[in-house]
């Protein structure tokens, strides 16, 4: 179902080869628990072939990431690398002896 506020976004497909940071932050923040079959959106392409994606949107663009076990590695690896990185703040423990 397209809405007014939809009909203005570009549109871009995303295949996992071409996933950057930008759009695994999205993925990850949009679907922190993963998503599921309510948000996969199936289409056909130009090749009559059939595609399912999951949408996430900035201000200006729609992007419909390729749904993908690989896709889920992605998101879990890189939400576990934002992880180890809130981790380096943590106190050293001391040295037992």
């Amino acid at each position: 179902m397209k809405t007014e506020r939809n009909a203005n976004l570009k549109r871009v497909i995303v295949d996992y080869k071409k996933l950057n940071n930008t759009i695994l932050d999205l993925l990850v923040n949009e679907y922190p628990d993963g998503y599921d079959d309510q948000n996969i959106i199936t289409f056909r392409n130009a090749q009559n072939e059939i595609v399912e994606c999951v949408e996430v949107k900035t201000e200006d663009t729609l992007y419909l990431v390729k749904v993908s076990k690989r896709l889920v590695s992605a998101m879990e690896s890189h939400e576990d690398e934002d992880d180890q990185g809130e981790e380096t703040d943590l106190p050293e423990e001391p040295e037992m002896e």
